[in-house]
């Protein structure tokens, strides 16, 4: 089994000022050491490792680690995507056989981000890498979205933690679910099961608040397209990472095995090529 979506830090408050004194559970290191406990326990076998912070020093650090750690299949980096100097950039990184791709945090990007002409231009670099691209959005900006993925049909897309659907107020729910059927119908995105439990009440959860947000994902994406992400260690805020694999395990339970191996296995290999 392969985890598609986990993070590592070295906390320093400055360079992590987004972890507020109400997230203290990650005012913390977080190493592979520790994350491999959790692997081992829940039968994965292997992670993708993705950027939680803003700069070239970021990707490195991730790199670093995934040389030194197998389990570690791939790295989701960052890099400026606006920068003209990026074929350049990317051709540098490339060399790096553990880099699968790329994400910047857009949900904290002014409207119109999307579609600036400097960011497509980035997007329309990628390709040439056989790079992916993470999509972390909020809710509010999946019509943005949808236009991204219209531009670049043959580009590798990857929607993060489900886009952020309002689990803990049920607000926006159909025209989530809406946007979410019509950016499923780009045979290019992929969709994570990750973050679920921090868009829920992280105190009082339960399975059934994020069943729904479930269902729209499964009914809509294809199978093959569709992959298990724990969020490690931000998960941590709502759940353990036990928690975290048995609310999808649950799920997929009515599903056929190759199904199950798909959700927790194959579609993260063939996506990030792992």
């Amino acid at each position: 089994m392969i985890d598609s979506h986990v993070h590592f830090w070295n906390y320093h408050p400055v360079k992590d000022a987004w972890i507020t004194d109400d997230m203290k559970i990650l005012q913390a290191d977080f190493t592979p050491d520790e994350l491999e406990i959790e692997l081992l326990k829940n039968g994965i076998a292997g992670c993708v490792a993705v950027q939680a912070d803003q700069s070239e020093q970021e990707t490195a650090f991730l790199l670093a680690l995934a040389q030194k750690y197998s389990f570690i299949r791939g790295v989701v980096g960052w890099i400026d995507l606006q920068n003209e100097n990026l074929p350049e950039r990317l051709a540098v990184f490339s060399e790096n056989k553990k880099i699968k791709g790329w994400r910047h945090i857009v949900q904290a990007e002014p409207k119109g981000f999307l579609s600036s002409a400097s960011f497509l231009r980035g997007i329309a670099q990628l390709g040439h890498f056989n790079h992916t691209y993470d999509i972390l959005i909020h809710r509010n900006q999946l019509e943005e979205a949808i236009a991204l993925v219209e531009k670049f049909p043959e580009q590798r897309f990857i929607v993060d933690h489900m886009a952020k659907p309002d689990i803990k107020g049920n607000e926006g729910r159909v025209e989530w679910q809406k946007a979410m059927k019509t950016l499923a119908t780009h045979q290019n995105v992929y969709c994570k099961t990750s973050g679920m439990v921090t868009e829920a009440h992280w105190t009082d959860w339960k399975y059934n608040d994020l069943k729904y947000y479930l269902e729209v994902v499964f009914e809509h994406f294809s199978i093959d397209r569709i992959m298990f992400g724990s969020d490690w260690p931000v998960c941590k805020l709502a759940a353990t990472y036990t928690e975290t694999k048995q609310i999808v395990a649950q799920y997929v339970n009515q599903l056929t095995d190759l199904q199950r191996k798909m959700v927790f296995e194959l579609t993260a290999k063939e996506c990030y090529q792992l």
